[in-house]
């Protein structure tokens, strides 16, 4: 399956795992780029240090391409910025902030450049930066997003732009991948659906939430303070939402979420930490391995297409 996502980034399926911040560490990360795919680490809001540290054990597990997700509006942005060229990087995704200030130097070090984006607007400041590609994420993602759903946002890019597309947000199997390729889309993003794997370094009680998540569990908090967050519903998610209809002050509704991403990842506490997972944890069912995540999409997409020629 070759598209211009495995030509750029030199990977045999045009699967991307979502740099998740506290869940991509080098286990999932290498264990994605093994199978095949493109793992890429989440730096979030973690210091250089760190994400050097990663980076390096990564390589200790794989010798095949990953990418790193920069937040650009961590304060250690700038330096873990350089670390990629220092480490040798081969790609590396942006959000929440422009990365025209460091374009130059990653470029010239060879990484190819994908900022995540949520609308045309953003898109059109990206393609100017000098980006390689876009990652499209849809409102059905997980963490934070914007409006448009990933149907509505994909086809809009890809006849806006002659730039790859990879499709994000609410894609965990192979029928969601073809239809993001029916879409325009040249790969896709992946996260929840890889949290829920074996090498995901997250406690158990993360990967169970999602695993008996119902449709209707997926939950957006924050809307109304310009700052949404889509996470599975919990004792601290309702709290949050019953606080935004009383119009309550934003410092006092962010102090409860603050370390929720850390309680739920790292100590399983899934009442009042922040389950970040996407729309389609519904659909995820099981635990499996990243290779078999990977094998089951692929094979699923393939048939999927060739049904597909029934109606045509």
């Amino acid at each position: 399956m070759k598209t211009r996502i495995t030509e750029l980034l030199g990977i045999k399926y045009p699967i991307i795992q979502g740099g998740m911040a506290w869940v991509a560490d080098y286990h999932l990360v290498s264990a994605v780029s093994e199978a095949g795919g493109l793992g890429v680490l989440g730096a979030g809001a973690a210091p250089a240090d760190w994400v050097r540290e990663q980076i390096r054990k990564v390589k200790e597990n794989t010798d095949k391409p990953f990418g790193v997700n920069i937040m650009l509006l961590n304060p250690a942005a700038e330096e873990i910025a350089k670390v990629v060229v220092e480490e040798g990087v081969a790609m590396v995704t942006t959000g929440a902030g422009n990365p025209e200030r460091y374009m130059k130097m990653w470029k010239e070090a060879g990484i190819k450049v994908f900022p995540v984006v949520a609308s045309i607007g953003l898109a059109k400041r990206m393609i100017r930066s000098g980006c390689d590609g876009l990652i499209a994420e849809g409102t059905e993602a997980g963490g934070h997003i914007g409006d448009l759903t990933t149907m509505v946002l994909v086809p809009q890019l890809t006849s806006e732009f002659d730039i790859p597309v990879v499709a994000a947000g609410g894609i965990a199997d192979g029928r969601g991948f073809a239809a993001a390729l029916m879409l325009g889309a040249e790969g896709v993003q992946i996260g929840t659906r890889f949290v829920a794997t074996y090498e995901a370094n997250v406690h158990e009680n993360y990967k169970d939430a999602i695993i008996k998540a119902k449709d209707i569990d997926s939950k957006v908090t924050g809307r109304s303070t310009g700052h949404p967050v889509r996470t599975l519903r919990n004792a601290q998610t309702l709290k949050y939402i019953k606080l935004e209809q009383e119009g309550t002050d934003f410092e006092e509704m962010e102090r409860l979420t603050e370390g929720g991403l850390r309680r739920a990842v790292i100590e399983g506490d899934v009442k009042t930490g922040s389950i970040m997972a996407g729309q389609i944890a519904g659909l995820i069912k099981t635990k499996m391995s990243v290779e078999d995540v990977i094998q089951s999409i692929l094979a699923e997409a393939k048939h999927t297409l060739k049904e597909s020629q029934k109606y045509v």
